[in-house]
């Protein structure tokens, strides 16, 4: 979950529908020419206009409120019914302000998801690279992805429908609030009391393209451990496509799912519970904590 978003409609049929826009305005301009409307009509076409431009959403870093040293978790994967699908563990360590975090789930048919990440901590938390691997018949195609936060250069490599091998290269202008692998890490530190916290990731579709992740609280929800009774922030994590495409997405539902994370708050805040999709048009599966077997 670490470094993936749901993904859109693909890439063929959004370049028609844009294709099919703007062609539609190309005409639309012509019309106005001709009926010699275009000083009243013009307002209202630039209005139409401006709702396909790119989301300029304010993008923020995330200060570190809680340092993040060693850590070894053990995490379960389940069906939105609570069926297993999959065990994993994270594991972390700290270097100074630089820290490495790994995070692999492997699934009961053989699937496996891998994501390696590595961040810095000096005053805020900043993505230097990440390599997410999505393998197996639980995933919707075998893709592997690089990116290089300092570089801004994203290299994708997947099995299109025919099972050919195909790699996608691409310089990109990332912005310095990428959360590719880093988003459970930094829910610990997002700030309950602020109504909207707005961050950046790289998705892919298999081509990389930048959206924005929107983070809202939406209260406290009590959860048991035992006998003991605990209070979660309950956050909801929408993502957020500009432009033409983001309007195309929408209006053809295509709009990608919310995902739900619960964060324990307090001296010591945890990770306790996510829900949400792996991956484009994919069943919502939860993580969550796994309890010791017998030894």
């Amino acid at each position: 979950m670490g470094g993936t978003t749901p993904i859109y409609a693909g890439d063929a049929e959004m370049n028609a529908a844009m294709g099919d826009a703007r062609r539609a305005h190309h005409a639309l301009c012509i019309e106005l020419q001709r009926s010699g409307a275009r000083s009243t009509l013009i307002p209202i076409l630039l209005a139409c206009v401006a709702m396909l431009q790119p989301n300029a959403l304010f993008a923020e870093m995330i200060p570190v409120r809680h340092t993040e040293g060693l850590i070894h978790g053990f995490l379960l994967v389940l069906t939105f019914e609570g069926k297993a699908l999959a065990d994993g563990q994270m594991t972390q360590d700290a270097q100074g302000d630089r820290v490495t975090n790994h995070l692999i789930f492997r699934f009961k048919d053989g699937s496996i998801y891998d994501d390696t990440t590595r961040f810095s901590q000096r005053g805020t938390f900043r993505l230097l690279s990440d390599h997410l691997s999505l393998r197996g018949p639980s995933f919707k195609r075998p893709v592997d992805t690089s990116i290089d936060a300092s570089t801004g250069q994203v290299k994708v490599r997947y099995t299109d429908d025919k099972g050919k091998e195909k790699v996608i290269a691409q310089r990109m202008e990332l912005p310095p609030d990428i959360v590719n692998g880093l988003l459970f890490t930094l829910m610990k530190d997002v700030n309950p009391s602020v109504p909207r916290t707005t961050v950046s990731m790289v998705v892919t579709t298999p081509k990389p393209r930048l959206v924005k992740l929107a983070i809202l609280p939406q209260g406290k929800e009590p959860f048991t451990i035992g006998s003991f009774r605990h209070e979660a922030m309950h956050y909801v994590v929408k993502a957020e496509i500009g432009g033409v495409t983001g309007f195309l997405a929408r209006l053809m539902g295509k709009q990608p799912a919310d995902t739900h994370v619960w964060v324990l708050g307090g001296e010591a805040p945890a990770f306790v519970k996510a829900e949400g999709p792996f991956y484009e048009g994919g069943p919502i599966w939860r993580i969550q904590l796994a309890s010791a077997g017998l030894f």
